[in-house]
């Protein structure tokens, strides 16, 4: 009988550390950006038609969907979870834009977003404070960022709302030197 309750509790032990060693190493956690705060992000970037919109740390797809849905623009999102992104398809499937937005399993610091028009984030400050040289090399100028909540340090917004007591910010990339 204690020969099986050990079996019994190294089998347990054995798969309580695989689930853990699958767990995702998350630098922010998953907080969904409130609808109206996803449309006065849009709305303070601006979107239209041809706009691609990028949206670091995409979640269930909520942004990128409605700047399709309502905006006419297309969108990508990426995220390290892979059941955010299996959710977001499925959502984008239900919003009838599954042809105008995609969504790709990833990290965000080794994803190229050289060719969004708008950069929309939801992510902490430190978080946004080491994707900010990235931005700068990366995206053209003219190209626009919305952060809800979150700043980017020295670097000042060209606008900021707020929505429902909710910050929202937008940058406007600089012409290179």
């Amino acid at each position: 009988m204690k020969s099986m309750n050990y079996l019994v509790t190294l089998l347990f032990l054995c798969g309580a550390l695989q689930l853990n060693a699958q767990q995702i190493e998350l630098d922010v956690p998953y907080v969904p950006t409130p609808q109206n705060v996803v449309e006065g992000m849009l709305d303070l970037a601006n979107v239209g038609k041809g706009d691609v919109v990028y949206d670091l740390g995409c979640g269930d797809g909520r942004i990128v969907i409605t700047a399709a849905k309502k905006y006419g623009a297309t969108g990508i999102g990426v995220d390290l979870n892979p059941e955010r992104i299996k959710e977001a398809n499925e959502n984008a499937r239900e919003a009838g834009v599954e042809d105008k937005v995609t969504f790709h399993e990833g990290n965000l610091f080794d994803f190229d977003f050289s060719k969004a028009s708008v950069l929309t984030l939801y992510l902490l400050p430190d978080v946004n404070l080491k994707l900010m040289p990235k931005i700068l090399s990366e995206m053209k100028p003219g190209s626009r960022v919305v952060s809800h909540a979150f700043d980017m340090g020295d670097w000042k917004p060209d606008g900021q709302i707020s929505v429902d007591g909710k910050s929202v910010f937008l940058w406007i990339i600089p012409e290179k030197e």
